[in-house]
């Protein structure tokens, strides 16, 4: 028997910013052509003192509250974030403490954005079908909100703070987790990224100063900058090429797949990407528009709401692809449990 997804739950925090209220706060910003665009009208956003690792707490609780497997029977803790509580130590050794988790497990973070889910289900596989692990408990957490500056409606209307707990062991049905198909392209690493704040360029005095671009974006290198027309391209020029060599890997057809679950970047990408891919009408997963872009969390969310609705249920198949920052790239299929 081959791993599979035993159970997902996700956290979001309670403060919500909908699009009427960035519109009061920015009364220059065409907040109905980017809400169209992007498909987002409300975000949650963590509190000040709220960090990616306190979500990714509560949607490891949440799910552990359901019973799938009894705590000691976790052997290991993937933690993917990029907006990590301290350079070290790393935070999932701080999550497997609070999370009562026993002194057995292995814990690590992996610095990933919008793949990081796909990548984590890989690594979480090799390690169920290798026996390695029973069960690994795969959290995705992030807060890109802490570093986007409020003028910069490029970024902030598309991002939102959540975490996702997602539970992998032995499939116990008809679930399995299928094959993989990973890349990476670092040529890309500058057009979504934090300047500053790390060791290559530290915080100063001059890394604080605020720019204004020739589209009327605020930061500074501080915050989240990113190349929304390069990152565009990107994507919709290396997904379809990923996903066709998925299906080819899989040996399936487009039709045999039931649902397309790719990274929730926004709306106008899924639908270019939809057509560029010729997946079938109404296979394509869109599920963003009160949460908006949540990077590592956005493809075990949208799983989450529509499991919770019906529309994704035992049996079917998935092709899940996450893609972007770094540039990086991550497709698999499964077959839910």
């Amino acid at each position: 028997m081959s791993a599979a997804i035993l159970g997902i739950s996700y956290y979001l925090p309670d403060r919500v910013e909908t699009n009427e209220d960035l519109a009061r706060e920015n009364p220059d910003w065409r907040l109905d052509e980017l809400a169209e665009k992007s498909g987002i009208l409300a975000r949650h956003i963590a509190a000040p003192g709220e960090t990616a690792s306190d979500l990714g707490y509560h949607a490891a609780m949440r799910l552990m509250e359901r019973g799938i497997v009894a705590p000691a029977e976790i052997d290991y803790l993937l933690y993917c974030t990029q907006s990590p509580d301290y350079f070290l130590p790393t935070s999932a050794c701080v999550l497997q403490d609070r999370l009562g988790l026993g002194m057995h497990v292995g814990a690590l973070d992996f610095n990933l954005g919008c793949s990081g889910f796909v990548v984590g289900l890989q690594m979480a596989r090799c390690l169920v079908d290798a026996g390695m692990a029973r069960n690994v408990l795969l959290i995705t957490a992030e807060t890109y909100t802490k570093f986007i500056h409020p003028r910069d409606r490029m970024v902030r209307i598309l991002f939102g703070d959540a975490a996702a707990a997602t539970l992998i062991g032995t499939g116990r049905g008809s679930g399995s987790i299928g094959n993989f198909v990973v890349g990476t392209d670092g040529k890309g690493s500058q057009k979504l990224i934090v300047p500053a704040g790390g060791l290559r360029s530290p915080r100063s005095r001059e890394s604080a100063v605020e720019r204004t671009d020739e589209s009327g974006c605020t930061r500074s290198a501080d915050n989240l900058f990113m190349d929304g027309p390069a990152v565009f391209t990107f994507a919709i020029t290396t997904v379809p090429h990923a996903l066709t060599a998925l299906l080819a890997k899989s040996q399936l057809a487009l039709n045999d797949v039931d649902w397309y679950v790719f990274h929730q970047a926004n709306k106008y990408m899924l639908q270019h990407l939809a057509k560029r891919c010729r997946i079938p009408d109404g296979k394509m997963v869109v599920e963003l528009e009160d949460v908006g872009n949540t990077v590592s969390a956005t493809i075990p969310i949208a799983i989450q709401k529509w499991v919770e609705r019906g529309r994704i249920r035992e049996g079917q198949r998935l092709a899940l692809i996450g893609f972007g920052v770094g540039y990086s790239w991550a497709a698999c299929d499964l077959v839910w449990g």
